[in-house]
């Protein structure tokens, strides 16, 4: 079978990446957790996944209802590393939601003409309306964070995002958009354990691209670029909620009660719907998983 790349990942995981990494992804096992610090040593089981999220699809179900009824409307940002399962989660989120008023926003490379455009421009008009779900996979922090790792704007352009997104979130709040944010984060030997497995699945190779190949190098980079925008972005009106997805079930639920958590619906389970601190919480808690 041919990899994508010319099998550049097996290549770096094989010969380039540090001696730990290969070290700790040669000994880890299927469904343990790679990741040190990780506050539980294995997957969660199967069984109790599957009832969490079965009970958690019910309450996201009440919450468009309520929703569409009383003309709420929010907008869920999913950013992370690469392989973090941001995808994944989506599709958990909106699996039995009504795509008339749970749309996924995920905008490819921009035109020219959006290029030359208010940065914030093109995000704004997938904002939602009156009854609404917008869930950007991806968002405007690709300026902070991966556009800035590969030089692709300057920084002049970064610092101008910085001084404006207070404002522009601040404003989306303000106007009644119930905003959450959430950074998806996993280990750098389970992301690696992760890129390996689309690389040699046919089925997944589609979501390899040139950027995740040659960001597995720039771990570091994107450690310190992470860093900074957790902590100047994230705001008492518009907080960062780090997600630890070195366990890819809990951290689906986490997420989901997390979304679930910022919504004021009539008749939510508070017992079901309240988030792991340990797995979901604040930016000091991407601090232990970087």
């Amino acid at each position: 079978m041919t990899k994508p790349f010319d099998g550049a990942i097996s290549r770096y995981a094989e010969t380039e990446a540090p001696e730990p990494v290969r070290r700790a992804l040669a000994v880890a096992g299927r469904k343990e957790i790679a990741t040190e610090g990780y506050p539980y040593p294995e997957w969660l089981s199967k069984k109790r996944y599957e009832r969490d999220l079965d009970a958690l699809q019910v309450e996201l179900v009440k919450c468009q209802r309520w929703m569409q009824e009383s003309g709420a409307r929010l907008a869920v940002v999913f950013e992370g590393r690469d392989a973090a399962g941001k995808g994944s989660t989506i599709r958990r989120l909106t699996a039995n939601l009504s795509a008339r008023s749970a749309r996924v926003v995920a905008l490819s490379k921009p035109t020219e003409t959006e290029a030359g455009q208010w940065y914030f421009q093109r995000y704004l008009a997938h904002l939602p309306t009156a009854g609404e779900m917008a869930i950007f996979d991806r968002s405007w922090y690709n300026r902070a964070v991966v556009e800035h790792v590969f030089g692709f704007c300057t920084p002049a352009q970064r610092e101008a995002f910085f001084a404006q997104v207070p404002e522009v979130e601040h404003l989306l709040v303000e106007d009644g958009i119930i905003l959450v944010k959430l950074w998806m984060n996993v280990g750098r030997v389970e992301q690696l354990r992760r890129m390996l497995r689309r690389e040699g699945d046919p089925l997944k190779q589609w979501k390899l691209s040139r950027i995740d190949v040659e960001g597995l190098a720039k771990w570091d980079e994107y450690t310190a670029a992470i860093g900074e925008t957790l902590e100047r972005a994230s705001f008492h009106y518009a907080p960062w909620t780090v997600v630890r997805s070195d366990d890819k079930r809990r951290a689906r639920l986490e997420a989901i009660r997390t979304v679930l958590s910022a919504v004021p619906y009539e008749g939510r389970d508070d017992a079901l719907t309240a988030p792991d601190p340990q797995i979901a919480g604040g930016p000091d808690l991407w601090l232990n998983g970087a």
